[in-house]
């Protein structure tokens, strides 16, 4: 029987970080945003679908979609963002339960923003919320993404507040401090969760 984590956390919380350090102690990990990305490439019916919906304009030269282009427009406009979620969102949920059903490993995490949105949390053992004050948000998406601070705090104010994942969360992970207090941190929780197996 597989154990899983879901796992999430508004944009530059660290979700990745607690996702490889979950790795690293064997779990499995399928990361919403890479299957995003793959799913996206030239040829797929997300990206037709997704170039039907927003035009030729958010292509980068050499066709694929320009993430960058597709995010000044729906970052800025909550409707728009609805409208690629509706393409989006299916076509995750549907790979995400393949690669699920594939895997090996004892305990899987499922890493996504909109774990608890989307209501994917309900079919998860845990909820695993990483946390992050907001200035500390701001500096990592201006360092990590090269957005300007305006860009970076339209990113976080687009999202849902925090509190809701909150509500939700059976492990809080607070990553404001040292990658070592991230990981003892992430290594109790797992630590607790072989234990109750």
């Amino acid at each position: 029987m597989k154990y899983l984590i879901g796992l999430t956390g508004n944009i530059a919380t660290g979700k990745s970080v607690v996702a490889r350090m979950l790795s690293d102690l064997g779990a499995d990990v399928i990361d919403a945003d890479v299957l995003v990305h793959d799913l996206q490439r030239k040829g797929t019916p997300t990206y037709a679908a997704i170039v039907a919906e927003f035009g030729a304009g958010i292509l980068r030269a050499d066709g694929e979609i320009d993430r960058r282009a597709l995010g000044a427009i729906v970052f800025d406009d909550p409707a728009r963002l609805s409208a690629l979620e509706a393409i989006v969102h299916p076509a995750v949920l549907v790979e995400s339960e393949r690669r699920m059903a594939a895997t090996t490993a004892n305990a899987v995490v499922y890493e996504a923003i909109k774990l608890i949105e989307a209501g994917r949390h309900t079919l998860c053992d845990a909820v695993w919320v990483v946390t992050a004050p907001r200035d500390v948000q701001i500096a990592r998406l201006m360092q990590s993404r090269s957005l300007s601070e305006a860009e970076a705090r339209r990113r976080i104010d687009a999202q849902p507040p925090p509190e809701e994942k909150l509500k939700h969360a059976t492990v809080l992970i607070d990553n404001s401090g040292s990658l070592e207090a991230t990981r003892a941190q992430v290594e109790r929780a797992y630590a607790a969760i072989e234990l109750k197996r």
